[in-house]
């Protein structure tokens, strides 16, 4: 079964269209091929590019019975290419010009890249046969992965979390773009799916029912809101936005979970504490394997305070990232304990499938989707576009909640699991370096780099910890992860962020009540009031009561 993206996203995708220029299908021999895992032999699932030496890119078809070739080809930007052909785990067959071509395959994160140049003669048949290794196994921790902004058609997904190894995927099957629009009146997504979880096998799992609400138009004249997903919930729903308390109502209603998409759409930072959103897209879309496109992409620009990295033509895809880690530190000291979360938008996006993934452990170590779900609500997880990160806070995992006197001293633990060179390990207190390892310190183990870090970490007032890692790569393209907070409470002692931080919110919300005044109705300028009241309280809190012993409570 062969199916184009562009079937299902039809106007997103005509605009990328004219610029593809695949080569016809003429070729001068045909490559057979074969993917399988280097220790057990075993035929793979996968995902296949193929490049002849003038730069054409070919799609190769499946060459067995019963075998699932899938095409894939986005263009954004000159070079924000991808292009390439999901492989079940059968034979497959290209047809490759005379002359040189290199052919790639991978297989999700935690199998290294296999590459081999085949030279072709006109009318000769070749056969290759490509051996994939494991570098890392996360499951044998009782950690598995997913991905939570899916553009991608369901049929097509049972063969995609295969070919990745990706354990949950959730597709967003609903997506409205116009203001005040129901997901079930007009679904740009075209899909039309029940609530039942789709299980491909026992640890790969599809569930159906997550939507995107991407709001471009108001009262049919353009005026960009934002984007926000509400995932894993049971029946479509009758609402639009603005304003978007009551979708927010009807998600917990339906035992949903709220994720924000960008932090820097116009309405991201009103959606924070008016829906009280769940979780918090640390690797998002704009995070690709082929080259970074989005380097002028600022509905809100990043504060001079956060120093964020930027060339010539605007972001680095450096700087991006650190724009996100930031923006979810900033709202982690103001109080909002939103999870991490990863997303990639894979169908609209030149982005593999999983490229982005957020790992949630299992109690037990056997995978449960149900158990899945409540580790991503609890934290229980880490982001990661390549390197593994497993930590732990005197021996609690990611998203618990500890008590500790003032002053007390936690040790921190991570270790480090890097298919590429590992750059650096930091330990992070409320947003702030507080231990950085070189990665020069890593060991080779196996096919990976490893590095342990242990280091005690005081805490003065309520605080949260975690651990980000860098590795970097001979292209000078960048990998990250980053861990689910742990709280520390801190009786009598609560987290204040810096005033910059709080005043900065503030600034948001009048430039987005100026913005919006005139275009949005008074119930969904009332939600932007609302979330300038609770900006201004952080800012300057309300005096504290005293009780008669002259302690605070």
């Amino acid at each position: 079964m062969v199916s184009k993206v562009g079937n299902l996203f039809g106007v997103a995708l005509l605009s990328v269209l004219p610029w593809l220029s695949l080569a016809p299908e003429a070729a001068g021999a045909e490559l057979h091929g074969v993917l399988k895992d280097a220790d057990s032999g075993a035929v793979l699932a996968g995902r296949i590019y193929l490049q002849s030496a003038d730069g054409e890119w070919r799609h190769v078809r499946s060459s067995e019975a019963g075998g699932i070739a899938i095409p894939y080809d986005v263009r954004r930007f000159e070079r924000s290419w991808e292009v390439h052909t999901t492989v079940s785990a059968h034979g497959w067959i290209g047809d490759v010009p005379e002359g040189e071509s290199l052919l790639t395959a991978e297989r999700g994160t935690e199998y290294l890249p296999a590459q081999q140049q085949v030279l072709a003669r006109e009318g000769r048949r070749l056969q290759v046969e490509l051996r994939l290794q494991r570098w890392c196994d996360p499951a044998e921790r009782g950690w598995f992965s997913g991905d939570t902004h899916v553009h991608r058609t369901v049929e097509d997904l049972r063969q995609l979390v295969l070919a990745e190894d990706l354990n949950v995927a959730l597709p967003l099957t609903y997506w409205v773009t116009r203001s005040g629009t129901a997901p079930l009146s007009e679904n740009k997504a075209g899909m039309a799916p029940d609530g039942h979880l789709i299980e491909v096998d026992s640890t790969h799992v599809i569930y159906p029912v997550n939507t995107e609400y991407e709001i471009f138009t108001v009262d049919s004249k353009q005026h960009t809101l934002g984007a926000v997903f509400v995932l894993n919930h049971q029946e479509p729903l009758p609402l639009g936005v603005p304003p978007v308390r009551p979708v927010a109502e009807e998600a917990r209603r339906q035992g949903a979970l709220l994720e924000l998409d960008k932090h820097n759409w116009p309405w991201s930072m009103m959606l924070v504490p008016v829906m009280e959103v769940d979780l918090f897209e640390l690797s998002n879309n704009h995070v690709w394997r082929t080259e970074f496109g989005f380097r002028d992409w600022r509905p809100v620009a990043a504060p001079d305070f956060m120093e964020v990295e930027s060339g010539p033509g605007g972001w680095t895809e450096r700087g991006w990232i650190d724009f996100g880690l930031k923006t979810y530190a900033l709202l982690l000291n103001c109080g909002f304990r939103m999870r991490p979360a990863a997303g990639t938008a894979s169908g609209v996006h030149p982005v593999p499938l999983g490229f982005s993934r957020v790992y949630v452990q299992m109690p037990d170590g056997k995978f449960d989707f149900g158990e899945w779900m409540r580790g991503l609500d609890a934290g229980r997880s880490f982001v990661t576009t390549g390197p593994m990160l497993y930590v732990s806070v005197d021996g609690a995992l990611p998203g618990s909640q500890l008590e500790r006197e003032e002053n007390s001293k936690l040790k921190v633990r991570a270790e480090v699991e890097s298919a590429d060179p590992i750059e650096s390990i930091e330990v992070v207190r409320n947003g702030e370096t507080v231990h950085r390892i070189d990665g020069a310190s890593a060991e080779r183990r196996g096919r990976a780099w490893v590095l342990l870090v242990e280091y005690p970490v005081e805490v003065a007032t309520t605080s949260w910890l975690a651990v980000r890692c860098f590795a970097r790569r001979d292209d000078g393209r960048v990998r990250f992860a980053h861990s689910g907070p742990v709280w520390v409470e801190v009786p009598g002692r609560p987290l204040r962020p810096a005033k910059r931080e709080a005043e900065w919110l503030v600034g948001r919300m009048e430039a987005e009540l100026e913005r919006n005044r005139g275009i949005l109705d008074a119930a969904s300028m009332a939600e932007y009031e609302e979330a300038l009241a609770t900006f201004q309280e952080i800012v300057s809190p309300p005096a504290r009561v005293h009780d008669k012993k002259g302690k605070t409570p």
